[in-house]
This record gives C-alpha cells, structure tokens and sequence, in this order.
C-alpha cells in the first residue's frame, strides 16, 4: 500500500514539477486563440477552463484506463510504475503538444499538424491512421457499455428485448450521429462536464472501497518485482501496449483538438491537457491497485484476476464496483462505465469527422457538409461493432501506441525549428518506438516473431528513428524565434 501512495504522490507533484517544464519549455503566450479568431457555433467555442479539463477527461477517458489498468494489474504493481512515469514524462507531454501545437495551427486535426512539421508522406500516413483509430475507439466505446447495461439488466432480474446487446449498441451509434453531428457546445460542453466529475468520483470510491475492507490489500511493489503474469506475457512491450490511456494514448492527440478549438488562451494549456493526463494517470493507479488487491494471487500470479477479466470489460467493471462500494458501485458503474465510454466514443467519431474535413477540405458550418461524413463514419462503426471485440481491441492497442510514438515525434522536431529543448519529447518518443516496434514484431495479431528476434530489432529500430531524426535537424536551416 505504500508503494501505491508513493506512486500517487508523484503523479500529483509532476503535475506541478514537470508540468510546468514542459509549459515553460513550449512558452504559451497571450496571442488570440482560434477560438476567439475563428468562433464559427459549432466547432470552435470559446468554453470555460474548468469545462475544457472536465471534457478532455471524459474524451480520453473513458474504458481505457478503467479495464486497461485492470488488465495491466495481471503483471503485478510493477504497473504502478508504468502508470507513474509514463504519465509524467510521456503522456502529459504528449497530450499538452498535441492540443497546444493543434491550438497553434487554428485547431487543425493531429493528421494536419503532423503534415507540418513531418511532411506531406507522415500526413497522409497519420489521416489513415487517425481516422482507423477513432473509429476503432468509437466503436469499442458502443460495444463495452452496451454489454455492461445487458449485464446490469440481467443481475436486476431484466428479460426479453432489453437484454440484448444488439439493440443497445444500436441506440448508442444513435446517439453518437446526434452527438457528432450537431455544436459542441449543445451537449458535449453543457453536461459532459457532469460526468466527467462522476468518473473521478467513481475512482475515489473503489479505492476508498478497498481501504474499508481489510480483506484488501494493495501489495507493494518491492515485494512483488517479477513479472505475475498467469500467462507468462512477457512485460516488455506487451505491458506498455496494454496500458495505454492510464500512462500515455495517441488516442488522446485526436480528441485534444476538440479543446484546443475552445480555449481562451493559450495558458490554459497545462491545465487541460496536461492536468486530464494526470488526472487520468491516478485513475488508472487506482484501478490497477484494485486489480492487484482484490483478486486472488495463487503460485505467484495474479490468477484470480485472470479469471475475472476472462468474463468480459463490463462484469470485470461491475465485479470491483460491487465488492469496493456495495450497491452504490452499482449505480456508479451505471454512470461511470455505461456513460463515460459513450462520451468518449461520440467525441471519437466528431474527431474523425474533423480529420476528414481537413482532409477532403470540406466545410462543417452547414449541416448538410457534416452529414455526408457522418453517416458513412457511422455506417462503418456499425460494422466495426459486430466483429470480434478482442481482435479489435488488440489491433486499437498497437495503433494507439504507434500514433502516439510519431505524435511525439512532431513535437520533437516543432521544438528543434523553434530552437527549444527537443529532448523533452525526443526522449519519449524513442522509448515509444521502441514499444511499439517491439510489439509490432512479437505480438500473436502482428508478426509474432520471437522475442529473441522482435527485443533487439525493436530497440534498432527505436534507435534508427533516432538517428533519422538528428540526421533531419542537422540537415534543416534553424529558422529564427518569432
């Protein structure tokens, strides 16, 4: 249990540490934002900040650092430290320069910004990447909260058509075509907000659920500093593929947009970006302290978990909130893991409706120009939707992760044109190469190589992205301050 504190004492203190290195190291300053400029009702909306940070939370949020954080418990607390140090030094410092260097380029979508700074190749190659991810999100944000009303309906004695996951999904992609199609700020900025607070409060309550049942027990991670994986998963790099939103998501640099249309100024910047990774981060701790705490370890693995998780996102979900919090859980399972993911995943769609509207140039102040990209986006999610949910789930993971290496990577090279600390992305964004293409080579949905192969050629390839990149700045003018 100490372990976790110290754990959770960090994340709050690089909120003001390292946070504020990198605010600084980026130099917001008190030009007009393109919310103010731009200001066109539907998608550039001047809101408030304590808005902006509750509806980033809720838009990256959602399932990720809830069931990923779970599923990460199944390597033991050694996920405690992922979670820590990757929010710290790689996923706050991804999503603050993604919504600030989108919020530089009048809110232009990730793909867009990456064109920027990484070329006309990288751009093309971040649209198809975006638009596949989101809708990959979106549809996974319908799929989980559909199965967990079913399962809700089905413990309170509920028969017949409304216990059909079918019919449920379908309500949801519903409403998301409502959600994304009309002003952010007619839903999206006047109740998200609410939920967002029930997502943090549902947090605080399992892990004051833990604390008051002395059956409990969060183990330290000193103790426990070995791979507890009942499978034998090795933890480099299918931890860190696993854990994504709790610790560091490209999901993220999609929806940071969304904000980055809406801010006032430019130093609301830390606060929202940086502080909903942070945010997210003590999330998933706790959920992963859960994971670790709740379920039996037999033999030195985390078996009982395994077991749990084995059921399904939605009754793992519902499992901890019934034995931490009692029927309270229950009716904050209902908001907190049925609404929070549906959130996440309308925004996933408008993201996607955005980075086609850049693509394709195509106006959104009218609605008719919005509905011939919403109903295809929806038509493919509806189909996305009823393949299987896991294949989905383990292809989002590794494209999440990707995303997010070459998102850093841009901000690297942004800095270096700016003539600024590049290695405070630099870094980062090697470690995050080195994941993914780890991953990439030795995972069972990829090349599913050996790990005697994939560990070193991962590692020279994070190396080589490296290179190309100091090779790229030494072959490039040093452009003057502004």
């Amino acid at each position: 249990m100490i372990s976790f504190f110290i754990c959770l004492a960090l994340l709050i203190g690089g909120y003001f540490v390292y946070g504020k290195i990198v605010e600084n190291t980026f130099a917001p300053d008190d030009r007009e934002t393109p919310a103010v400029r731009i200001n066109d009702g539907v998608d550039y909306v001047v809101m408030p900040k304590w808005k902006l940070f509750l509806v980033q939370l809720l838009n990256i949020a959602g399932l990720g650092p809830i069931f990923g954080a779970m599923q990460g418990a199944l390597w033991g607390p050694v996920v405690f430290l992922w979670i820590t140090f990757g929010t710290i030094f790689a996923g706050g410092v991804h999503d603050y320069f993604s919504g600030m260097l989108s919020e530089r380029n009048d809110g232009a979508s990730i793909s867009e910004v990456c064109g920027i700074y990484l070329g006309g190749v990288m751009k093309n190659v971040m649209r198809v990447f975006s638009v596949v991810l989101l809708v990959m999100v979106g549809t996974v944000f319908a799929v989980g909260p559909a199965g967990l009303i079913v399962t809700l309906l089905k413990n309170g004695g509920v028969t017949g058509m409304l216990t059909s996951s079918e019919m449920w999904l379908w309500i949801i992609l519903a409403y998301y075509f409502i959600a994304t199609f009309i002003s952010i700020d007619k839903i999206i900025g006047r109740i998200y907000p609410l939920f967002g607070i029930c997502l943090i409060i549902m947090a605080v309550g399992v892990i004051f659920g833990i604390f008051i049942h002395p059956e409990f027990t969060i183990p330290e991670i000193w103790s426990h500093f070995y791979n507890m994986h009942p499978k034998g998963t090795p933890v480099w790099s299918f931890m860190f593929i696993t854990v994504a939103c709790g610790a560091i998501s490209g999901f993220h640099s999609t929806q940071s947009p969304l904000m980055a249309r809406c801010m006032k100024s430019e130093k609301q910047g830390h606060f929202v970006f940086y502080g909903a990774m942070v945010a997210e981060g003590v999330i998933a701790l706790i959920w992963a302290a859960a994971g670790c705490a709740i379920y039996e370890v037999s033999g030195g693995l985390s078996t009982g978990l395994s077991a749990v998780l084995a059921s399904g996102q939605s009754a793992a979900i519902y499992d901890v909130c019934i034995k931490t919090m009692g029927s309270v859980g229950v009716a904050l399972a209902m908001i907190g893991v049925i609404v929070c993911p549906i959130t996440s995943g309308d925004t996933a769609f408008r993201s996607a409706r955005l980075v086609l509207a850049d693509w394709f140039k195509i106006d959104q102040n009218k609605f008719s120009k919005r509905l011939i990209l919403c109903v295809p986006l929806l038509a493919v999610g509806a189909f996305v939707g009823h393949l299987d949910y896991s294949i989905v789930w383990r292809y989002f993971s590794w494209t999440n992760q990707t995303l997010a290496m070459i998102v850093l990577w841009t901000a690297s090279m942004y800095l270096f044109r700016e003539k600024k600390n590049y290695w405070i992305t630099a870094v980062p964004a090697t470690f995050m190469s080195a994941v993914s293409m780890t991953y990439f080579f030795c995972a069972p949905e990829c090349l599913h190589l050996s790990t005697t192969i994939a560990y070193p050629v991962g590692l020279v390839l994070a190396a080589l992205f490296l290179g190309i990149f100091i090779y790229a700045t030494k072959k490039q003018p040093k452009p003057a301050k502004n």
